[in-house]
């Protein structure tokens, strides 16, 4: 705020210096030409030179005056920004009522939980669901699923292409892959059950003999 005193100070200071000089000329002017120069003086310039230094000397004291009342404002005390905070506001601050947040938020949940979604059903063992099948025979040696009675050459191809190649695997097979499979075998659907493929397979693959009656 006061960081351009010493400017105003340089500025009076040469303000008057002005003046001094306006007024040596001047003088100079008046005197030392009549007594050099036998001639009128010229009254206009004097004038002229007059209302020059009046107006140095009334803008020194604006300067002087301007100081002067800064030099006031310093010396006035300030108090600090913290002290215009109203001292009331701080119990509000420390105990805000959480009680009311609580009550609002608890009405939209007793509305959604009003509403639940349905349960999802559990699943049952006797839905069809596809068994765990190959992408190729072990070793690339498929076991001769035509010894299980009901099989031929066109469903050994197509059990091949489901992913089935071994008596281990159609011997492990669960109910609901049971019906999976009979609900899939293009043409021929219900053998597995009808034939008792699966303990087939598991007698083959104790190595017990083949039913006999042959392929299907």
């Amino acid at each position: 705020m006061f960081r351009n005193w010493g400017f105003l100070l340089g500025e009076i200071w040469v303000l008057i210096a002005l003046a001094a000089l306006l007024g040596l000329f001047a003088g100079w002017l008046i005197w030392g030409r009549r007594s050099v120069i036998e001639a009128p003086v010229n009254s206009g310039e004097a004038d002229r030179l007059r209302l020059q230094l009046g107006e140095c000397e009334s803008r020194a004291r604006a300067q002087a005056a301007r100081i002067t009342t800064l030099e006031r404002e310093a010396a006035a005390p300030t108090l600090p920004a913290a002290t215009a905070v109203p001292v009331e506001v701080a119990p509000l601050m420390a105990a805000p009522d959480m009680a009311a947040p609580v009550m609002v938020a608890a009405a939209p949940l007793a509305e959604i939980t009003a509403d639940p979604l349905p349960a999802i059903p559990p699943a049952t063992d006797d839905r069809p669901r596809r068994p765990e099948a190959l992408s190729a025979a072990r070793d690339g040696r498929p076991d001769d699923l035509k010894l299980i009675k009901g099989v031929g050459p066109k469903l050994e191809a197509l059990l091949h292409s489901l992913g089935f190649y071994h008596f281990d695997q159609l011997a492990h097979w669960t109910a609901a892959e049971i019906a999976w499979v009979d609900e899939n075998l293009e043409g021929f659907k219900g053998r597995v059950t009808r034939d008792e493929w699966v303990q087939q397979a598991r007698d083959l693959a104790k190595g017990l003999p083949p039913r006999p009656g042959g392929e299907g």
